[in-house]
């Protein structure tokens, strides 16, 4: 991989939008808007691309804020993609250490997928000027994915084949430090719904002729708890009960409860949520209810080629850590020292690159991209290290200059590995060598049932209620690439 004069023309075309790069994550910060209701945010990231020459399908998948921008044409065809969706009663005011909303109870970005929405922009269309200027072959395909806070979109994209002619991908996330691993990184997940039926009654003259949805949504709580003793301790299931009826006095004919089953290995995902299936029968025998069963995401494990992590590395050396002013370094410490964390700041430098060695129980809906298509992730410091996602204080630093420095290292290191990946068609070959290989004998089979439909309505109460609250914090500057 040589430094050649496209990838000094790509880095310099992200360092002349740097302004814009931070103003787009900006306005991203405050749009926080939750999956599958990121209208604004899509919004602006389609006008962009759109306006530098990007062909865009929107709609994909049936879902109204995804997308897939091409650009270019043969081989090799080259994804980009990345997640841009908030987390519900989330607000917090950035570059203050600490809790004060923006908006009291509404949504707001606590894991930072505005950034990456500002690396994603940011890095492709430096790529697409390299591609015009110096007249390089092949495709660039550019994916929004919304929801990926409730793992959606992506099962349901490789599921629809947006993935089948696509040769190597790489997928950008906000973190503590810069850098790539390789191997197996995250755990599969399956999303589900169950809704039991039942009959109502009066509650104080008439119990006898109920029977209780509510109850079942209990008995079930109570019979996976129970289980729990008895699966691997390696699992993470948890759940919120969505549904619980209107009021005291009317048993509920109706209730839901959502589940998320987290494990190590697809497999192991699918017979916890075979058992969860008995466990709901099981209720559903005692309280003379029925019940169904709807799954909105179901996600294989994350991995990531060795290839394409040595590819970004080289990328992310070539990139270094940002510079961080005192003012920078003093309100990470402030941070850290209120969450009771080792007040080291922010890094100085780069993560070597390495193979991951203790898989993550946390999930993202990326992982069925990396199970079909040689798969790097870069890693871009925008955030502040120790802190926790879908915390007050994982906010703090998302529209700071903290974030802005990260996001320009980012876009950098995805606009340079694309180019790396453009120019060198041994490296693609090489990746798809070293993805079978580490591959092996794995099947891929989706755990999405084949007719599933993606869930439109997920969110859309919760955004109605906040939404013309929110809107008056919106930035008035929007930003212009050039």
């Amino acid at each position: 991989m040589k430094n050649g004069k496209e990838k000094e023309f790509v880095l310099d075309v992200v360092n002349r939008n740097s302004q814009a790069i931070s103003l787009l994550g900006d306005n991203i910060f405050y749009f926080a808007e939750l999956g599958m209701q990121e209208f604004e945010t899509s919004g602006l990231m389609v006008r962009i691309l759109e306006e530098a020459g990007f062909q865009v399908e929107r709609n994909i998948s049936g879902m109204p804020t995804a997308f897939m921008a091409t650009y270019g044409s043969g081989k090799p065809v080259i994804a980009l993609h990345t997640e841009f969706d908030a987390t519900p009663a989330s607000s917090q005011v950035t570059g203050v250490a600490e809790p004060r909303s923006i908006t009291e109870g509404a949504p707001g970005h606590t894991e930072g997928h505005n950034v990456n929405a500002a690396v994603l922009i940011g890095g492709a269309f430096a790529v697409k000027k390299a591609m015009d200027e110096f007249k390089l072959p092949g495709t660039l395909k550019v994916f929004g994915a919304p929801a990926e806070e409730q793992l959606v979109s992506r099962p349901f994209f490789v599921r629809d084949g947006y993935f089948k002619d696509v040769d190597v991908a790489i997928h950008d996330h906000i973190g503590g430090e810069f850098g790539t691993l390789y191997g197996l990184r995250q755990y599969a997940l399956i999303s589900a719904e169950f809704t039991f039926k039942g009959v109502s009654a009066h509650a104080a003259t008439a119990p006898w002729k109920a029977r209780d949805a509510l109850d079942a949504v209990v008995l079930m709580d109570i019979g996976f708890d129970k289980l729990r003793e008895h699966l691997e301790p390696t699992q993470r299931s948890h759940r919120v009960i969505t549904d619980g009826g209107d009021q005291p006095n009317v048993i509920p004919n109706r209730a839901t409860i959502w589940w998320f089953f987290r494990e190590s290995t697809a497999e192991k995902a699918q017979a916890i949520f075979e058992k969860a299936k008995r466990v709901a029968e099981g209720a559903a025998i005692m309280t003379g209810t029925t019940y169904s069963v709807n799954v909105l995401s179901a996600v294989w494990p994350t991995r990531a080629n060795k290839t394409m992590a040595e590819v970004i590395h080289q990328n992310v050396e070539l990139v270094g850590m940002p510079k961080w002013t005192e003012t920078e370094q003093k309100l990470a410490r402030e941070l850290q020292s209120k969450e009771q964390l080792k007040p080291i700041g922010l890094r100085p430098e780069i993560s070597p690159l390495r193979e991951e060695t203790n898989q993550s129980t946390s999930a993202n809906d990326s992982g069925e991209v990396t199970w079909v298509v040689p798969s790097g992730r870069l890693t871009f410091p925008a955030n502040i290290p120790g802190i926790a996602f879908h915390h007050w204080a994982a906010g703090v630093s998302l529209a700071t200059s903290i974030a802005h420095k990260g996001a320009v290292a980012g876009a950098k290191t995805m606009a340079a590995s694309t180019i790396d990946l453009f120019n060198d068609p041994a490296l693609v070959a090489k990746a798809k060598e070293t993805f079978k290989e580490e591959i092996a004998d794995v099947e891929y089979k989706p755990l999405l049932p084949p007719d599933q439909k993606p869930p439109l309505e997920l969110n859309k109460a919760i955004m109605e209620r906040y939404r013309s609250l929110m809107q008056k914090h919106y930035p008035k500057e929007k930003p212009e690439f050039r």
